[in-house]
């Protein structure tokens, strides 16, 4: 019966603290994003985040995009010669960088680039006591850390994930004209044949939604750390998994709103 309890009881505070940090996660997002519209504005800060979230994350974005295309279109080939499907290799290099991969990828690698970064700041910050200075000199650490981030990162991940989209394509263009032998006036038309705009629309909107995740996710563990420097390794190590967890979720939410009716 103690035995039973005891699992009751432990069942009982697990569901507690979950209800405890959503609601916590609930409430500082709204705050984030209530404090990206009301005055003062700190455009230098939100300047800073861009070129830390968006242009700092060209190569690693770059780099697994285009590689991601050539993998891509070498794995459709080769399983798509089993049936006389080459033809729609094109198509299938497209649409899955255009809807899923670039947007995914470019997600994950931003977490992991600057989510990381993101907490690792914010929660040195804490432990250091900068963010209760902040509040000592009657500046809003929510407008001034939180804000910026939110927007930066909303804004920067799609514009990413269109470079992203550029590359991949490229990668299996690549790929397909100079080791399996298509044409390149060929596989360009089958390209822009398949491709709508709504695909891409679609890759931008998960794009914009993984941004403000990674920025949220980043800034919400490093912002509540504690513990001094074990305390910022535990927030930087949560905001990337949970980030990354929260990506590959939400983009079955989103790809399940956006395309099947």
């Amino acid at each position: 019966m103690k035995a039973f309890l005891d699992a009751v009881a432990w069942l009982g505070a697990a569901v507690l603290g979950l209800v405890e940090y959503l609601g916590e996660l609930g409430i500082f997002a709204v705050s984030g994003v209530l404090a990206i519209f009301r005055p003062p504005y700190y455009p230098r800060q939100i300047g800073r985040a861009f070129m830390e979230i968006g242009y700092f994350s060209l190569p690693v974005v770059a780099l697994t995009a285009l590689f991601t295309g050539m993998v891509l279109a070498l794995q459709s080939y080769t399983g798509f010669s089993r049936f006389g499907a080459e033809g729609a290799i094109a198509s299938v290099v497209v649409l899955s960088v255009a809807r899923e991969l670039g947007p995914v990828l470019a997600g994950l690698m931003v977490s992991g680039r600057a989510g990381a970064a993101m907490a690792a700041e914010l929660g040195t910050m804490r432990v250091t006591d900068q963010i209760d200075a902040l509040s000592t000199l009657s500046t809003d650490p929510m407008k001034y850390l939180v804000a910026p981030r939110l927007l930066a990162a909303t804004i920067a991940l799609p514009l990413l994930v269109v470079l992203a989209d550029i590359l991949g394509v490229m990668g299996g263009y690549l790929v397909a004209t100079q080791k399996l032998g298509f044409s390149s006036g060929g596989y360009l038309t089958s390209t822009f044949t398949n491709l709508e705009t709504q695909d891409v629309i679609s890759g931008l909107i998960k794009a914009a939604v993984f941004g403000f995740i990674i920025a949220l996710m980043g800034c919400f563990n490093g912002y509540r750390s504690r513990g001094g420097a074990q305390g910022v390794g535990s927030a930087t190590t949560s905001a990337v998994v949970s980030a990354s967890i929260l990506i590959l979720a939400l983009d079955y939410v989103l790809t399940q709103v956006l395309f099947v009716k």
